[in-house]
């Protein structure tokens, strides 16, 4: 790589010749503030907050869009620049909602945060600024123009990470606005409400809806009986609200926390992960049996299932029937684990803490109710949870360590590792490796490291004695296309294939903590350091097959009788339809 010398503020420094300005200033410690920059995404250059001087060029440059150049002298702070700069701050401040105090993204907004580091401490401009209604008619994600600032972060992931392309800047000038197309609300949109959006997004453009109120409720009525499941991934990740580093187990914790908020009973959704994979175990032998609907794609991620049924309808068939393990661990509390403790399944509420905007969607699909019952009655995400943890005064720091309640929370390591990408493929071949070897794997076999896939998408083959399974993980929607797009037109044949929406799977979810450093959302180090927790966690355990989990065979022998049952099928199953005759891709 070609390098090239120049001075930065005085500094005289060598760098590669295909970095940025903004890239080579933070080499030497300069940072240079910005909005609509994103590391993950491409360059936009909208927001101009990012402007330097540059000897020779009579007008400001955009320091993360402009590359470096032999000789250049650069000034990052300047009198002229910082004054400009704070222009730009001040007039998209003037056009900004006057809510910063109760506002959700109140201490962890990046205009607010820019704002007080340029010493931005009154409003200039008293004219007309932009009006809009608020779209909340959504179940799973809303949207806020008036907090826009038209910085396209949103748009980008939409269709760079995504490949949804359901948002875009429409109209011009004072009239610009993000939106789907034709103004679409959310859920009439082409949207999968993944809530990548919310994660990248440096105001509160994007907001989960809340479920918090209706949870605090249910808390308070003496008649109902409140029971909440936590997500493999939510352990991993729930520290970080906490002031814990990435890649701290929490678990324990977290139990704690959630019994002294007043739940009855806090289950483990990893238990509802082990029936995922002893039932689509099933499905899969029997599929390779008939060499018929291959290749078994994975049903777990609720943003993926949206995507399938709009964009790929044609490959409904070949989707697992399976629900996902939050659905499983909601129709087992309100089934078997009522006849338990005798109560009314109508007066049990169940709570899900996920990491997945997307849940809240799923708990309404029609397809999951049961008898005309809802059997999810609201999802919290890691940032709602956190919330109504330190709302209640509980310093999580020094809670003691608790444990699951029985019978829905023991679960195996095969359960813990579904929150990564890569971990649902993995759990799923241990349980089929044994049941087609008739052997137990030992310890040095049970790890599939080959589809550990962090980095997006990987395509592998698994020889399980004499079978030879061709398998492939995508984490992100345009990673998925493109392996999708193969079996479609036939390009390739896969036997299994897991799809995840977010990146780095549940772990990178568009309900999980904002990192006080707003450019680690999509970063692969974070994710890496989430699935080392949930790894760690599956090599401690007692089990890490879920066909050998104590619990899954009781509930087997006393209520659901085998894998691939009519009750079984009628219970842990589902089905998919299209949201569009054709496809939209």
């Amino acid at each position: 790589m070609k390098k090239v010398k120049l001075k930065i503020d005085g500094k005289e420094i060598i760098v590669n010749s295909n970095m940025t300005i903004m890239e080579a200033a933070q080499t030497v410690g300069i940072h240079i503030p910005r909005l609509c920059y994103h590391p993950h995404l491409s360059i936009e250059g909208a927001c101009r907050v990012c402007i330097v001087q540059v000897k020779g060029y009579e007008y400001f440059i955009t320091s993360c869009s402009f590359k470096v150049e032999d000789n250049m002298e650069v000034e990052t702070n300047s009198p002229e620049v910082r004054q400009a700069r704070r222009d730009i701050v001040e007039l998209i401040l003037d056009n900004h909602p006057r809510e910063c105090q109760i506002c959700e993204r109140d201490t962890m907004c990046e205009l607010q945060k820019l704002a007080y580091s340029l010493g931005i401490r009154e409003r200039y401009f008293e004219g007309e600024r932009k009006r809009y209604k608020l779209e909340d008619s959504s179940k799973a994600v809303i949207r806020n123009p008036e907090k826009c600032i038209l910085c396209g972060r949103c748009v980008r992931v939409c269709s760079e990470i995504q490949g949804v392309y359901n948002l875009s800047q429409h109209y011009r000038g004072f009239s610009t606005i993000v939106t789907p197309a034709f103004s679409a609300n959310m859920d009439d949109s082409v949207c999968i409400q993944c809530g990548q959006c919310i994660n990248v997004c440096p105001t509160a453009a994007f907001l989960e809806k809340k479920h918090t109120d209706r949870v605090w409720e249910a808390l308070n009525d003496k008649n109902k009986y409140v029971v909440v499941q936590t997500a493999p991934s939510i352990r991993a990740a729930i520290g970080e609200d906490f002031e814990y580093p990435p890649g701290t187990d929490c678990t324990g914790k977290m139990i704690t926390a959630f019994k002294k908020l007043g739940f009855d009973a806090v289950f483990d959704t990893n238990i509802g992960a082990d029936f995922t994979i002893v039932e689509e175990s099933n499905e899969l032998i029997n599929r390779l049996k008939d060499k018929k609907k291959l290749p078994l794609i994975t049903s777990c991620s609720p943003g993926w299932i949206n995507f399938m049924e709009k964009f790929y309808p044609e490959l409904i068939e070949n989707t697992s029937s399976c629900k996902s393990p939050m659905s499983m661990v909601s129709t087992l509390t309100k089934t078997y684990y009522s006849k338990k403790i005798n109560r009314d399944p109508k007066d049990i509420f169940v709570v899900a803490i996920m990491p997945c905007v997307a849940k809240k969607f799923e708990m309404d699909r029609k397809e999951l109710m049961l008898d005309n019952i809802k059997l999810t009655d609201a999802v919290l995400t890691t940032r709602e949870a956190t919330w109504m943890i330190k709302s209640y005064g509980i310093d999580f720091k020094r809670l003691e360590d608790g444990e699951f309640d029985s019978p829905l929370g023991e679960s195996t390591g095969a359960g813990d590792i579904f929150g990564t990408t890569g971990g649902v493929m993995e759990a799923t071949l241990r349980t089929a490796a044994e049941v087609i070897t008739g052997k137990i794997l030992k310890d040095e076999d049970i790890e599939f490291r080959e589809v550990r896939a962090v980095e997006g998408r990987r395509e592998r083959e698994v020889i399980i004695e004499d079978i030879k399974l061709s398998v492939a993980i995508a984490n992100g929607l345009v990673n998925a296309k493109y392996i999708l797009d193969k079996v479609v037109k036939k390009e390739k044949e896969f036997h299994v294939i897991e799809i995840m929406a977010c990146p780095g799977g549940c772990i990178g979810g568009g309900g999980q903590p904002y990192p006080n450093d707003p450019y680690i959302f999509l970063d692969t180090n974070l994710l890496a350091k989430r699935a080392k927790v949930l790894y760690s966690i599956d090599k401690k355990k007692k089990y890490r097959t879920s066909k050998d989990n104590p619990s899954i065979k009781k509930i087997y022998e006393e209520f659901l009788e085998k894998p691939g049952s009519n009750i079984a099928k009628k219970l842990l199953h589902t089905r998919y339809s299209p949201k569009y005759p054709r496809g939209i891709r």
